[in-house]
């Protein structure tokens, strides 16, 4: 059905986005702000569930810090009061000691379902239609099959539908590093700090607490390979044991942490969030990147449809805007694993008041080795 709304009989569209979260909203928001039609097709009803993920993103005052490239941060990232559970101010990087660095970062923690349907209403608001509750089956050419027999038409195809998406499982055979995640919803009072763990609680990865108005999202997120036979399950098991309030919630999902992958572009299809990797391997980020994606993605779209510019300028926008950030949090992620994978002793001396700026400055994807 349509979201909100009744079925709908148009089949022909300039473009169809196969997935209504951040990536895909986003994306069609800037479609239809261009002038163009087109369709939001999820399997979803409410948008936004099943919870997936950590719900932390920085303010817009920290992403204008961590994407210094990305223009018209205000413009792109409008989270409505209502969809913020907790504001932030300070990180916590903590070591098997227990013993953290700490730093200012502003955040805000999400009501993930809240935020995801503004954004569905702000795409609405500028004119893109949504057909929820259906699930795509298979796509060939320009049509996209759902898995009850219907087809629809589009000139571009857009594939925002994850990791697991069917636009790039179909046409795409880069493959990228999942990281596997488990996380519960903790009632409880957990303080204004959000904290990361590392260490052997998370074997190549690291666990988390996002503190929320009246509780936390604590989970662990590990590389399977460094893991020595330990399950996910009892190591997120062991971590949330450390809070020991009741539980409320249980989640789990897998991030893609080997950065963009090589072409978002192959003809009229395109890639855009999880499906092209937009998640930044030194922090899990991935909400607000795939923002950036979508925006980019969108005013390329209509562009293409308008004045026929080529799709692959998506790919040199994305580039000039965070390339740099990108890339220097694949040498970070990259560089940690290895850290992260030595004894706890070991990482426990690593972490200390002289690395504390250079530890930062990776978390934040910038250059490891030139302080400022």
């Amino acid at each position: 059905m349509l979201y909100g709304g009744k079925m709908s009989d148009k089949k022909d569209w300039e473009v169809i986005v196969i997935g209504g979260g951040p990536a895909g909203s986003t994306t069609a928001r800037y479609i239809a702000e261009g002038g163009c039609d087109v369709l939001v097709i999820d399997g979803r009803d409410p948008i936004g569930t099943p919870l997936q993920c950590g719900e932390l993103v920085p303010t817009n005052d920290e992403m204008r810090r961590l994407c210094p490239d990305v223009p018209d941060i205000d413009d792109l990232l409008q989270t409505p009061s209502h969809a913020v559970s907790r504001k932030t101010s300070e990180m916590h990087l903590v070591p098997p000691s227990g013993k953290p660095l700490r730093y200012s970062f502003e955040g805000f923690m999400l009501n993930r379902v809240a935020h995801d349907e503004a954004l569905v209403d702000l795409a609405k608001s500028k004119g893109a239609e949504y057909l929820v509750d259906a699930r795509v089956d298979s796509i060939a050419g320009n049509i996209v099959k759902l898995r009850d027999g219907r087809e629809y038409n589009a000139k571009v195809i857009v594939g925002a539908g994850g990791h697991n998406d069917p636009l790039r499982r179909t046409f795409w055979d880069e493959s990228s590093l999942k990281i596997p995640v488990k996380f519960v919803l903790m009632d409880g009072d957990f303080g204004d700090a959000v904290e990361l763990h590392f260490g052997s609680m998370a074997p190549g990865g690291y666990a988390w607490m996002f503190p929320k108005a009246n509780g936390a999202n604590i989970g662990v997120g590990i590389q399977n390979k460094f893991s020595k036979g330990k399950k996910l399950n009892d190591l997120t098991n062991n971590f949330v044991s450390r809070y020991g309030n009741e539980i409320t919630f249980t989640g789990a999902g897998s991030l893609p942490m080997s950065g963009t992958i090589g072409t978002f572009v192959k003809g009229n299809y395109v890639l855009v969030g999880d499906s092209a990797g937009m998640v930044l391997p030194s922090n899990g980020a991935g909400i607000t990147i795939a923002m950036i994606g979508g925006r980019i993605a969108g005013q390329v779209i209509s562009e293409h449809l308008k004045s026929g510019i080529s799709l692959a300028e998506y790919e040199i926008r994305w580039d000039k805007q965070m390339g740099r950030v990108m890339r220097n949090s694949k040498r970070a992620f990259n560089f940690g694993s290895y850290i992260l994978r030595l004894p706890d002793w070991i990482i426990n001396l690593i972490f200390n008041r002289f690395t504390k700026p250079f530890v930062w400055r990776s978390i934040t994807c910038r250059n490891m080795f030139f302080i400022f």
